[in-house]
Formats: structure tokens, sequence, C-alpha cells
């Protein structure tokens, strides 16, 4: 089926009280995005024609999608006077002749998880899950093949409690049917909402035939609460490192690490245990060392760490980044910073190597300055090189060294020290007067 044919509404209107949050339950973060982004994502792959509908935090929410999407829809649910699921699609007018409704807290959806509501043809297809538990569920009543009716469950029978089948919340509907049914909703029951449920209910009346379809339990997880939220970062984590390592990567004991969603892991790179990759990295042939972080960096035929700290935007090429080193905003070519190094706001030039213990002073307190330093130079260990300098090529700066600004020219050695003291017996009479 083709883009044109089907239009995706996402409900991304509620509080979600049961977060216990000042924030909106679809602005919430699984694998470093909102999880209302991972919906909008696996909706656009299927439809050319993509509505949300918000009500909670519409600014905000709204917002926030709009620096990852340009190309979708959003319509503002009056949920004052027409609240629920009913009430959301009041507004909607979508364009295509399939009109598939999702919800905007199960974060864990796919495209392929989709493809049952795109084949099957039906005036309404309903999802359903087989439960071993269903308590706390409306049962689906099915005969035949078709969805007879829902009854939720305080109003079920001691036969109806027996069925397994529940409503996973998802529905495809011909787009004439909402525009027969929609205006007909009530409000007339105990929460004074509008459901689109009901529609079911209608729609069976006049003999509409509604197709149960069987979703399997991973995919289409709502979150409710932070539980939710922390088991559907497991799924999403778990997906996220197998894609990789069925590309090549190795990674070792994969349950500790860590990797958002907009990653990139490129050959045969190596991440090891307890490593943290977010943003937009890029790891590209290259060995993550264990308990390591890279953040919105990109890493390629270079080895980091244990335990470094890859900064936003530290570019690392042909590099070897030791234990305790720190970049960020820094550019490293055929670089060697072995350990215990802070290298911010910095460009590091081939056959460079940064001493233990050297740090590019990049912040005065109100403004940041740039470090330039060229090919083939040593910096001693515990230096200091006070932003904004440039070390040109073929350079030694001395151990120890306090670098102010300016330019130390190319084949120089920089040296700045103290001429060292000796007080003869000084322990033995700084002792005595204790």
């Amino acid at each position: 089926m083709n883009k044109e044919k089907l239009s995706i509404v996402i409900l991304a209107a509620g509080k979600g009280s049961r977060m216990k949050s000042n924030t909106a339950k679809v602005l919430h973060n699984i694998s470093g995005r909102p999880m209302l982004y991972h919906i909008i994502k696996a909706s656009l792959e299927i439809s050319n024609d993509v509505t949300v509908v918000i009500a909670h935090q519409k600014e905000r929410v709204q917002a926030e999608m709009e620096k990852y999407f340009d190309n979708i829809n959003f319509v503002v649910q009056d949920a004052e006077n027409f609240p629920g699921t009913g009430g959301a699609m009041k507004n909607v007018t979508p364009k295509n002749e399939k009109v598939l409704v999702l919800n905007g807290d199960m974060p864990l959806i796919t495209p392929e998880a989709l493809h049952g509501f795109i084949t099957t043809d039906a005036d309404i297809i309903m999802s359903i899950f087989d439960l071993k538990d269903p308590s706390g569920y409306g049962r689906v009543i099915i005969n035949n093949g078709v969805v007879e009716y829902i009854v939720e469950q305080k109003d079920a029978s001691k036969a109806e409690l027996l069925t397994t089948t529940v409503n996973a919340g998802i529905y495809a509907f011909k787009k004439d049917i909402l525009e027969k049914y929609i205006p007909l909703l009530s409000n007339d029951n105990a929460q004074e909402e509008y459901y689109l449920t009901d529609i079911i209910a209608m729609a069976k009346k006049d003999d509409v035939t509604i197709v149960p379809l069987l979703v399997d339990e991973e995919h289409f997880k709502g979150v409710n609460s932070k539980k939710d939220l922390a088991d559907s970062e497991v799924i999403m984590q778990e997906r996220i490192k197998t894609a990789f390592m069925q590309e090549g990567v190795i990674m070792q004991l994969p349950h500790t690490i860590y990797i958002e969603s907009e990653v990139q892991i490129l050959g045969e790179s190596i991440i090891e245990n307890n490593v943290r990759i977010t943003g937009n990295s890029v790891i590209d042939n290259a060995h993550i060392k264990a308990g390591s972080v890279v953040e919105d960096s990109i890493v390629k035929n270079s080895d980091v760490g244990p335990m470094a700290h890859l900064r936003p935007l530290s570019n690392i090429k042909d590099t070897h980044i030791g234990n305790f080193v720190e970049t960020k905003k820094a550019t490293l070519k055929g670089v060697k910073a072995g350990h215990l190094s802070y290298i911010g706001d910095a460009e590091v030039d081939e056959g460079t190597n940064i001493g233990a213990g050297v740090i590019t002073c990049n912040y005065d307190g109100i403004k940041k300055y740039q470090t330039k330093i060229g090919k083939n130079v040593f910096v001693g260990s515990d230096s200091q090189l006070v932003a904004p300098v440039t070390i040109e090529n073929d350079v030694m700066i001395a151990a120890g060294t306090t670098l102010t600004s300016g330019t130390v020219q190319k084949g120089n050695l920089a040296i700045s020290r103290a001429k060292l003291r000796t007080i003869k017996d000084f322990y033995y009479k700084f002792f005595e007067k204790k």
C-alpha cells in the first residue's frame, strides 16, 4: 500500500497523570527521543498524512516535535467541551481513504507492526491482545472472525470474564465511517467523555463488519507510568543493540550498554561494557572501551577509553584517547592523548602527543576561546594552555608549563618553570616547632 492511501492520526492530548510528572506524558524520553517522536517517525514511513492531536501542554508538545519534523499536522482538541478519544477526532480531517488511529504513548510501534492494518481490507479494523491475565481490560467478544461487541470488566458476565481477548486500543477506519459516526458520539456516560470505542457499538448495529487484528503486546505496549517507561526502554535498547550486532558490531556485555536511537555505528566497531553513546554520535570502525561516554560526537578509526568522556561536538579521527581524558568541541586527527587530560574548544593535528594532566583553559568565566595545536607537537605533562593560543608544527611544550595567549612558533621549545630552591634541613626544623 502506498503512502497516499493511508492517513494516520496520533492521539497525544492526554495529561498522563499516572506519570506523576510536570512533563506531558508523550514528551518523556525513550532512548534519547520523546516517545511521541518514535511514533511519528514510524508513521511517516507508511503515510504522507500524519496528524497529531494535542491539548495538554500543546505549545510545548508541538514545539518539541517541530524540532524533528516539518511535514506533520497538528490539531488542538477542545478537551474542555469534547474530552475523550472520540472528542479528539472531532476536528481531524484526514485526506486519505483509510485512517489509522494510534495512541501517543506507544513508542515501541514500528512500521512492520502496523502492516496488518494496511493489508486488511475492512470498514473497521480493531486491534486485540490475547492475554493470559486480562484483568482490568475490557473484553472483546468475537464470533466467526468478526467483533460482536466490547464489554468493560465491571459490566462483564462470568462467561464474558473468561474471555482472554482484550482491546489493544488501535483502530483503522474507512474515512466515510469516521465521517458518519464521529458526529453521533455522545458523552452520556459516567466519565462524560466522548469515546472512540462507541463507534464500534454504533457500527455493529448498522451491520458494519468489524474485523479483529491480533497484535503483539511488545509493539503496542502503552506507557502510563515511570515503570512502563523503564520497561519500554529495556525493549527499545534490546532492539537497537541487536540491529547493530547483526550488522557486525561487537558488543561486550550488551545489557550494560546504552545507545540512543539516532546513533550510528559503522563497520566492525567494538563497544565494551558500561558504555553510553548518545545524540547523533557516529562510531566508525572504532573501539569504545569500558565505562566511556560519547555524546553527539564522531569517532573514526580510533580507540577511546576506558573511562573517557567525549562531550558534544568532538571529532576524533585516527586518534588514541586514553583513560580519564575529556574532550569537548574538539577536533583531533592522528593524536595521542593517553590519560588525565581535558581538551576543549581545540584543534589538534596529526602526530601530536598530549601528556598526562594537560588542560586547555578555554573559559575565562565569560567567554570561551580556542586552542590550535599543529602537527608533531609534544605537550609535556601537567601543562596548562590558556586560550586563545596557537602552537605551530614541530613544537615542544615542557612539562609543567603554563602557556598564556599567543603563538609558539615552529620548531621552538616553550618552558615556564620557577627556579628550584632547596632549604637544607627544613623538614627537621619545621617539625621541631610542632
